[in-house]
This record gives structure tokens, sequence and C-alpha cells, in this order.
């Protein structure tokens, strides 16, 4: 059976019962000593349903993922993949969690979904995606992330919870800083223009600015309620927290979270960042109209075109930082959660899982989305995507940035979308519409707590 989804959306960035093991059609292979799921017979036929909001995005995202698909079912002949987009959503990236639920509800889940990893907490204690590592084993998980190519350390626990692995590491990017090397020429600036502090930033800015009449600097990290992932790693980088690390008591009024918005403000107030939600800073770069954009890695299918067309020169930096600190990049993105409760499909759901979180499902993905490779050593002298880094340098910050990841943190509670809706409008409205950001940002931080404290 074909998959469905190949038709074009809106191109934007941008789960539960226990285990009854061994019903008949499943074999009885060996599995990982803690592990319940037998191994599925080689001839034994399963149907699967994956999920991915990537098939909302028309071009090179279908077709790498319809590609790797297909490449999956050649491998294992006897299992069907069936690939639907996010129900019920227009855009990658939204409603990921609700469109499973939806669908849990009415009984026919998707075997397999891509997750944001902002409905982490929520999908594992609420909606109740399968804990994979008690399907297969410890042995079974450390074996996938080893290997020629491992998983990297830091990636491979992010969809962990209370130290079980309910989900394998998708895709995702850390927040790059694109910026137009032509503009910045003509502004005065070199190719060793030094751009590793917001403070250096501004200064080039404003001068930019000043030549331009417009806004240099765009980004996703405010101006949007799916800015949260990026924004977080601009007060991590400040030395804050928007959510205490035992995840009791939020934080965003309070240290870094407040340096981190009142430093925004400053931009903004100078006329140098960009009122504008995630597409609009995506259309202004493109246009030329920014000369700066701190978005995910995955934007540059998106950048290069424009630039090319533009004729002028696209260029990278790491996530600026604060003076005195080292920025602290957090994750966009998404895992591979499994939500079937059948022995066969979940036994060829964990095939499915392992195959797109493969080393070549990270040679295709990386070289076509300019996500990160999970798998970082394929870039490496011999490794399979070494040539292709040598030829696309703008993915260099991307995985330098990789070495000292911190998490997307998904908020607690059953309220968790609400949470964030009060949160990113508190930001929007001290950075851009003159709210001050400390009486702000403590409204928005006690409504915020009062809905996990109920």
């Amino acid at each position: 059976m074909k998959r469905l989804s190949r038709a074009a959306g809106a191109a934007a960035f941008v789960a539960s019962a226990a285990l009854l093991a061994g019903c008949a059609g499943v074999g009885t292979g060996a599995s990982s000593s803690s592990g319940t799921l037998p191994k599925l017979d080689p001839d034994q036929k399963a149907q699967i349903v994956f999920e991915s909001y990537n098939l909302l995005q028309a071009g090179v995202w279908t077709d790498t993922v319809n590609q790797l698909v297909d490449e999956f079912e050649a491998k294992h002949p006897n299992i069907t993949v069936k690939a639907q987009g996010t129900q019920g959503a227009a855009t990658a990236g939204q409603n990921t969690v609700g469109s499973v639920q939806t669908q849990l509800l009415a009984g026919n889940p998707p075997d397999v979904a891509q997750i944001t990893f902002d409905g982490l907490d929520y999908i594992v204690n609420e909606v109740g995606a399968q804990p994979i590592e008690k399907l297969v084993g410890r042995d079974a998980i450390d074996e996938h992330f080893g290997g020629e190519y491992p998983f990297d350390a830091r990636a491979r626990v992010l969809a962990d919870w209370d130290g079980i692995t309910y989900g394998l590491p998708y895709v995702f990017s850390t927040p790059v800083l694109f910026y137009n090397a032509t503009a910045l020429e003509a502004a005065g600036f070199g190719p060793d223009v030094d751009l590793s502090t917001w403070e250096k930033v501004k200064d080039v800015a404003k001068a930019v600015t000043a030549k331009t009449g417009k806004p240099a600097i765009s980004t996703e990290c405010v101006g949007g309620k799916q800015s949260s992932w990026c924004f977080q790693a601009i007060v991590r980088s400040a030395g804050g927290r928007v959510l205490s690390e035992n995840r009791k008591d939020f934080e965003i009024a309070d240290g870094g979270a407040l340096t981190a918005v009142t430093m925004l403000r400053d931009l903004s107030d100078e006329g140098l960042l960009l009122n504008a939600d995630l597409n609009g800073g995506v259309e202004a770069f493109q246009r030329g109209d920014s000369v700066f954009s701190l978005m995910s890695s995955a934007a540059t299918p998106y950048f290069a075109p424009a630039a090319k067309a533009g004729g002028w020169t696209l260029a990278s930096a790491e996530l600026p930082g604060f003076d005195g600190r080292e920025s602290v990049p957090t994750q966009s993105g998404s895992a591979l959660f499994m939500f079937s409760t059948d022995p066969v499909k979940q036994a060829a759901a964990w095939e499915f899982m392992k195959w797109m979180t493969s080393p070549r499902a990270y040679e295709v993905i990386t070289s076509n989305f300019g996500y990160l490779p999970l798998r970082p050593t394929l870039t490496d002298e011999g490794g399979p995507l070494h040539d292709w880094l040598e030829k696309n340098p703008l993915m260099a910050p991307n995985l330098e940035q990789l070495g000292r990841l911190e998490p997307w943190v998904s908020y607690p509670g059953k309220s968790y979308v609400q949470i964030n809706d009060i949160l990113t409008s508190a930001v929007d409205d001290a950075v851009f519409y003159g709210k001050d950001p400390a009486v702000t940002l403590r409204k928005a931080q006690e409504r915020a707590q009062a809905m996990i404290d109920e």
C-alpha cells in the first residue's frame, strides 16, 4: 500500500494500554533480558501507520520521508508502512500531540508518531506513549544507540522520562545565527566579524540598520506560540530558566530570564529587531530586508535558494552568548514515539523506529533537510557525510553546538499548551508592545504557576 500525504501543505518550521505479549503471529525470537517484546518473524506480515509533520511540507521534506519509507519497505518486505501527515494541522510542528490523542480516543492511533519535544511530559504522563525501553529492553536500546556511528550522548536521552526511554530522538536543530555576509560587507564588516555575543551582534545590527533603515535582526525566538524552544536557549544563555530544574516552579520573571527579555526589548526599542512571527521573519531574511536571522538550521532549504537568487552570500554563526557566558543551545524538533498496543505492530514499529534513526536515515535527512545528524561521527573523515559537510559549511555551527546542548523543556500538566500561550504572549508584550518586562513576566509567571499548582 502506498503512502498518503504527498500533497503540499503550508511550509513552515519549523499515546496507552499495557503490552499483551505472546499473541499469535509474533515469533519467539530472543529479546534482551529486560524486554518483553518478542521479535517479529520474517514471514509475519504487518502494517503500521507512521505520522509525521514533515509530510505537511511539500518538496524535499515529503520526498525525504517517503524515500526513507520506501527503503525500509525494501529491506523489510513483510512490513508495510502507511505514512500520513499530522491530522488537523496545516503547519508543520503543530498539533502533534492533539492529533494522536484524537485518534486514540477514536480507537485508531498511529503506531509511530513524530511528536515535538514540548509535549514530552504530557505524552508520557497523560496520553500514554509506550515505554519502548520496557518493551525491547535496555540492551536493545543501547545496541541501537551504539554501532559504527553512535548516537550523540546528549541527544540520546532527550526522549527519556524518569530514566526510562520512551522515544527515539529523531530530527532537530539548535538555534543558528544565519546572516547575509554581503550586506555585512557593505556595512564595513568582513568575514572575520565577531558575532559571539548579543552586544557584538547589536553593534553590527546598528550599523546595518543605519544604512538600510530596516530592522537588521529577525528570529523565531520571539513573535509567536512556536518560539518557546528557541527563546529558552536565549534564557539559558543568560543564566536563567523558564522552569526550575525540579519542574515545580516557573522562573520566567527572575534572573537570567528577565535579563534575556530585557535585552530583546532593547533591540526592539532601537529598531533592530523585527516584530514578526516565524513566517514573517523567514520571508524578511529571504528578501534581504533583515540581515540576521536566528533560526533552526531547518531554515537552510529556504535561505540557500533565496541567497542564490538574490546574489548574496549566506553564512552562519553560533547562537550568541551574553558577556562572560558561553551560549547554551536548546533543541527544536521531535522524537519518535510508539502508540500501538498490538505486539505484532509494536515489533514492526520498533524496526521502523530504528531505521528512521539509523546512520542511513541521518545521511539522507541531514543532507536534504539541514537537520543535525544525531550520529555526528557520520561527518568525520571517511564518514558518509564528511564530503557533504565540507561543501556545506552552514552546518558547522549547528554541529559545534551539539556538544553543549540542553533540552527544550516541556511544561508540566494538562494545561501545557495554555501555559506556553501565556508565557509567549507575555514575552511578546514585553519585547514588542511597550509592556514593562518585570511586571508583565511576573503576572504571566503567577498565572502559569497557578495552573500547575491546582
